[in-house]
């Protein structure tokens, strides 16, 4: 088993992150986004959809998008389990890492995408769509720092893939401004757990804040 991604990016770290937590250490294949190795023809005969990360089974399968990803690797070792194991924790897994996706993950990534100078030369930038995304994500933060005040961890007490979602998008867009704010204790607390956790280590070495 082979996990071919991209180190640090957000969807390498979580399936990283995720890694980690599970115990497991698998070899690697590093693709260079930056050189467009993904975007080569050989890249994309190997991988349906053109992008990291990827894992590559023993048979030459290929799995991409990262929850599939995790999914997998959460079926072949189920402990400590990442998912939920009951029918009510799976559901409220599902849907916070849901949340995580859509309501802070996505808004940072275009705002990022929007209205970082590293991104003119890749993006057709619309700087008032990313301020706006700004905006969303940050409402999105206030909330989830009350949802802290009373669980340990995103989707409840436990640590699942919805806090390695969220962990990663916030560790990857500070080059976007995001960050818990001052105001936020119960943020910031979520967050100093995660990036002191080994996992983070595992993601991005040394620089896990």
């Amino acid at each position: 088993m082979r996990l071919i991604g991209t180190p640090q990016t957000v969807s390498t770290a979580r399936v990283d992150y995720f890694l980690a937590e599970k115990g497991l250490s698998i070899e690697t294949e590093v693709i260079d986004l930056r050189a467009g190795q993904h975007k080569t023809p050989e890249y994309r005969a190997r991988v349906p959809n053109g992008s990291t990360p990827a894992l590559e089974l023993e048979d030459g399968t290929i799995i991409c998008e990262t929850v599939a990803i995790c999914r997998y690797i959460e079926a072949i070792e189920p402990e400590p389990s990442l998912f939920g194991v009951t029918p009510l924790q799976q559901g409220m897994v599902e849907m916070w890492n849901r949340i995580m996706e859509f309501e802070v993950m996505l808004p940072m990534a275009m705002c990022f995408r929007h209205t970082h100078p590293g991104m003119r030369q890749a993006e057709d930038q619309v700087p008032e769509w990313g301020e706006k995304q700004r905006v969303a994500a940050t409402k999105r933060l206030k909330r989830l720092d009350k949802a802290l005040a009373t669980q340990h961890f995103v989707a409840g007490d436990a640590l699942t893939i919805a806090d390695i979602t969220a962990y990663c998008a916030l560790r990857f867009f500070q080059l976007s401004g995001f960050a818990p704010a001052e105001d936020q204790p119960h943020l910031q607390r979520w967050y100093n757990t995660m990036a002191d956790r080994p996992a983070a280590k595992a993601a991005y070495g040394d620089k896990t804040r």
